[in-house]
Order: C-alpha cells, then structure tokens, then sequence
C-alpha cells in the first residue's frame, strides 16, 4: 500500500507564492517519476511538472518560469513551488508518482489533492 500526503494548499493574492509538498510512504522501493497535476472547475487534469528518478524535469507551458519542481528522495518527498501566481492557477492540484515495478509492471499514484486558490 502507498500512501501520498499533500500540504501546502491555500489561498493567496494573486503575484503571490505557495509552496506544495507531497510526502510518500508504502510499500516503496524506488519511485521514477513524481510530479504535480492540477484540474480546474469544468476542466480535464493537466501536467503541471513531472521530475524522473534522475533529476529530469518537464513543465506546462503555462507554469515555465514560475514554478519549480524538486524531490528529496531520501524522504520521498516532492515539492512544487509556486511563485508570481495568477487566478488562472486555481485549482486543485494533485500529487501522482509512478513507480516502475518489473519489466512489464508500472504502478501509479495519486495524492487526495489540494486546493490553491488564488485571487485578483
């Protein structure tokens, strides 16, 4: 069993900065690839930024320059910061890794999710 929290959600001005963090523990050996998700009212799940085992990132257009990923993976943490925020950042966002068991075995995970609300 793999257990993801997420913290760091909340309400802020927009230009303002939030700081998300997502703790793993479980049934882990090694994660590949953590990252942070985010669904707005009446929209699909995005990508917001992904890091692999190996320090590899990738970011929505939307968030470059802005927002940073990074992990700890002695603490098999995740965090996303979050700066210069705009209203069109509001969403819930989600926590997701994805371990790599065997050759033909890849499991995924989802945090519950957390609010970032950010107003004009």
């Amino acid at each position: 069993q793999v257990q993801l929290v997420e913290s760091g959600g909340g309400l802020v001005q927009a230009g303002g900065s939030l700081r998300l963090s997502c703790v793993t523990s479980g049934n882990i050996f090694s994660i590949d690839a953590m990252g942070w998700y985010r669904q707005a009212p009446g929209k699909q799940r995005e990508l917001v930024a992904r890091i692999t085992n190996g320090g590899s990132t990738n970011y929505a257009d939307s968030v470059k320059g802005r927002f940073t990923i990074s992990r700890n993976n002695a603490k098999n943490t995740v965090y996303l910061e979050m700066n210069s925020l705009k209203p069109e950042d509001t969403a819930v966002y989600y926590c997701h890794i994805l371990i790599v068991r065997s050759v033909s075995r890849r499991d995924d995970y989802w945090g519950q999710g957390t609010q970032v609300t950010v107003s004009s």
